[in-house]
């Protein structure tokens, strides 16, 4: 298999295993990807996933090599509300939190893929970039689309028009990474992370997060988001926040303790 999915309790961990190949994708990876998350996204008991390479780096790209050999191989819908980018799941969204645990190498199509998570949980070593543009490859899995969103136009042109190596602490500093961690622990880091967001009362997270995306990427206005805001958290009012009033009131979570 070329991606290998693991159950973790309520994670649900989403690995890339062409480690020969630097973790790149070619249409068979993309469509087991697409399969992973549909997994995912579809199973109630799932809280959260992780996306991650195996074997030393996060993703490569798309499969130059085997493009290159076989220019059929590239798989494109030209209506981005159907089927799968060449990648995989990068056109897809979903109601439920993704964590990347990026290791070694992210660059071009594997950028592209860590931008699909809400986090990236990153090595020290890690390495992104848009590697694709010293061959003539665009940007065509959400790269232009995320890039800019998640850390502003100006830092985002900066990777797009070089194709320049970004380390970990550069990322950081950018947005782009949300934690470094020593290298060989961004895997069992970034599960962690997610357990302890599956922890909060879903309803009102999910709510929270579902609101966040549409304010960035799909309202009209500002008004438009702020009623989108009301609208979905109003719902979870009565269900989760009077309870957690009330533990509050009790004395959990006094000075700042979770």
């Amino acid at each position: 298999m070329n991606v290998i999915t693991k159950r973790h309790g309520t994670i649900y961990t989403i690995g890339i295993n062409r480690p020969n190949a630097r973790n790149a994708v070619n249409p068979e990876t993309a469509a087991q990807l697409v399969q992973a998350f549909n997994e995912f996204e579809t199973d109630p008991t799932l809280t959260a996933a992780v996306l991650h390479g195996i074997g030393g780096n996060f993703c490569a790209g798309f499969d130059l090599k085997e493009l290159s050999s076989n220019a059929t191989s590239l798989r494109i819908e030209p209506d981005v509300t159907k089927g799968p980018c060449p990648m995989g799941p990068s056109r897809m969204q979903f109601t439920k939190p993704v964590i990347a645990a990026v290791s070694g190498y992210a660059v071009a199509g594997g950028l592209e893929l860590s931008l699909l998570a809400d986090l990236r949980v990153v090595e020290k070593s890690a390495t992104f970039g848009v590697f694709c543009r010293r061959f003539g490859v665009p940007l065509i899995d959400g790269g232009t689309v995320r890039l800019p969103k998640l850390i502003g136009l100006s830092r985002a042109l900066d990777l797009i028009l070089t194709g320049r190596p970004v380390g970990s602490q550069e990322a950081y500093e950018f947005g782009l990474a949300n934690r470094i961690v020593p290298d060989g622990q961004g895997l069992q880091s970034a599960i962690e992370l997610a357990e302890k967001i599956s922890t909060f009362p879903p309803k009102c997270m999910l709510a929270d997060r579902t609101s966040a995306y549409y304010s960035t990427f799909e309202a009209s206005s500002f008004a438009d988001a702020m009623q989108y805001e009301f609208n979905t958290g109003s719902e979870v009012l009565a269900e989760e926040s009077v309870a957690g009033a009330k533990r509050f009131k009790d004395g959990e979570g006094r000075k700042g303790k979770l």
